[in-house]
């Protein structure tokens, strides 16, 4: 599975309820209480936050680390049943859907039309259905458009004329939105369902609804009042690239692939888009966490493509030899391979911090491979000089056994240095941990190459050299030796001028120190700038929306902005 970050929340249950039309004040005091109040002393439980607006409720439920997610969830259940007698009638709290830290991966607008409330059914009934059947989203917000609603104006005088109430009015629009059962009748052998039809979606059935009968004949609806589709009362507003739209924040699950996910996403909405109502645009996209994950893996491939490079002209430098280098390389390429299996066997996610300890460990991949590959030459070497020469095998198994401690010794230490961060607790120990265990793995993995592969390469290889007798150091390597005996000799000469600038340059380093820049996260650049505006308390959302749009057309008027996404 490839990710943007390891998962650095804890497990948590997400309980929301939609309060109707309560104030702020009674949706903490009749709501998010009681609920808090339940839930609290669920086992394992870490610590309950919540949030109180006016008409929503939301409580976050902080499990310990390790917990099962979905034992956690079914403990919720049972501890809301027991709440629900204790909320307000007709509410209904809900388990929002699980989803990952970062599980935001894309963020879209809808726009086209001319009727806001025709776009906004179009995206909650055809578009978003559609994308909560892909496999890996868990869920769709939407934002934006009208919401599109029956609505009745009731005419005072003419309810007064033929004597209808309010009350009969309610209860005739309640009977229209809903169905009944007659039972069933039977007749020659089969029965017959009988059902009584109140709910519809046409207009003129709704004007033509029978409030009462006045001399025998009946009064409709129509005739007390004005029958209308109407836009919902607006709780937010959005915008795409300043003209309106309905935005989506599409969440992912936990274990889903955001980079497989994404690409269904496009796939869809370009199929689609074919199909949609006229004048009505799918696809724009302002974010996309899967565009940053291809370019960190890109960067990856970029770095591997370099230290390859790199790798081999040094070591073509030093070592002057075709045949000893490729076995060498060799050690970069199969031990990432180990390293995916590993990660794979492991559940590991391929995320930013796994792909930084595969580049950390990059350039320290084929040193065990050169090691063993040196000796094993300088052995050949001195049995084709003796009278009786061993064979080749024997010779290459007895020489790779000679540096084998050393390189599991070398290998321990360095691994040894990564293992306190596998201690490291909370949050920081979940950023660092995978790091540290992608290092690890690809530096194990070079030590199985380099005992296993390199020798067996070497035993195909090497036998048939010619001038294995002579050494095997390029002009490059002599010239080197001449320099560094003759700053020996220098360096032996005058200790006390070089220790005192070795511990001049350390006591430098140790004071540089406090001004190195620290962060809990590396930097990303991810191609996204959010801007908040934070307005008085109480201001309308219509003035909200104003004061928004003109910050639009500001940030509009810069070259760079590609796309820009908006939400009141």
């Amino acid at each position: 599975p490839i990710d943007l970050l390891p998962e650095l929340r804890q497990p948590t249950v997400n309980v929301v309820t939609e309060s109707g039309t309560l104030a702020a004040e009674e949706v903490e005091q009749l709501v998010t209480q009681p609920i808090e109040a339940a839930l609290s002393g669920i086992p394992s439980v870490t610590r309950v936050r919540s949030t109180s607006s006016a008409a929503f409720s939301r409580v976050m439920v902080v499990f310990a680390w390790g917990t099962d997610p979905y034992r956690n969830r079914q403990l919720v259940m049972e501890r809301l049943a027991q709440a629900r007698d204790r909320l307000p009638t007709g509410l209904q709290p809900q388990l929002a859907p699980m989803a990952a830290a970062t599980g935001l991966i894309m963020h879209m607008g809808v726009t086209g039309g001319s009727d806001a409330m025709a776009l906004r059914e179009y995206t909650e009934w055809v578009l978003r259905p559609r994308l909560l059947a892909l496999e890996g989203v868990a869920q769709a917000f939407l934002i934006g458009g009208e919401v599109k609603t029956y609505r009745f104006i009731p005419n005072p005088v003419a309810m007064s004329d033929l004597g209808i109430t309010l009350q009969q009015v309610e209860q005739t629009l309640t009977a229209f939105g809903t169905n009944s059962s007659g039972g069933f009748a039977e007749a020659r052998g089969k029965e017959y369902p009988i059902r009584n039809i109140g709910k519809s979606s046409r207009l003129e059935d709704m004007r033509k609804l029978v409030v009462a009968y006045r001399d025998g004949t009946s009064v409709q609806l129509s005739q007390i009042g004005d029958v209308q589709f109407t836009p919902r009362v607006k709780r937010g507003d959005g915008a795409f690239n300043g003209v309106p739209s309905v935005n989506i924040a599409v969440i992912k699950h936990p274990a889903a692939n955001t980079v497989r996910v994404d690409a269904a996403i496009r796939e869809l909405l370009a199929e689609m888009q074919a199909t949609a109502p006229p004048g009505i645009t799918l696809g724009q996209i302002s974010y996309s966490q899967a565009d940053m994950i291809n370019e960190a893996i890109a960067n990856v491939g970029g770095v591997l493509r370099d230290s390859v490079v790199i790798v081999a002209a040094v070591l073509m430098l030093f070592l002057g030899n075709v045949r000893w280098t490729a076995i060498s390389l060799l050690a970069i390429p199969v031990s990432l391979v180990v390293s995916m299996i590993v990660f794979h066997l492991m559940g590991a996610t391929l995320n930013t911090m796994t792909l930084g300890g595969i580049a950390i460990a990059l350039g320290e991949l084929v040193d065990d491979s050169v090691v063993d590959v040196e000796n094993i030459l300088r052995r050949l070497g001195e049995n084709r000089k003796r009278s009786q020469p061993e064979p080749p095998f024997t010779v290459i198994v007895r020489a790779s056994q000679e540096v084998r401690s050393g390189i599991v010794y070398a290998t321990a230490i360095i691994l040894l240095v990564f293992v306190p961060l596998f201690a490291m607790p909370g949050q920081s120990g979940r950023m660092f941990g995978p790091l540290a265990m992608a290092y690890i793995v690809s530096i194990f993995a070079s030590l199985v190459v380099s005992i296993t592969v390199t020798p067996v390469l070497a035993s195909y290889l090497f036998p048939r050299m010619r001038n294995l007798e002579h050494s095997h150091d390029g002009r490059f390597v002599v010239w080197l030796k001449r320099v560094n005996q003759r700053a020996l000799v220098w360096v032996l000469d005058h200790g006390r001028p070089v220790l005192a600038g070795v511990a001049i340059t350390v006591v430098a380093a140790a004071a540089s120190l406090p001004l190195l820049p620290r962060s809990f996260l590396p930097e990303f650049n991810e191609g996204n700038i959010y801007v908040t505006l934070l307005l008085s308390p109480g201001t309308s959302l219509a003035e909200s929306y104003r004061i928004g749009h003109m910050a639009e057309q500001i940030l509009m008027q810069v070259p760079e902005v590609k796309a820009l996404s908006r939400r009141a």
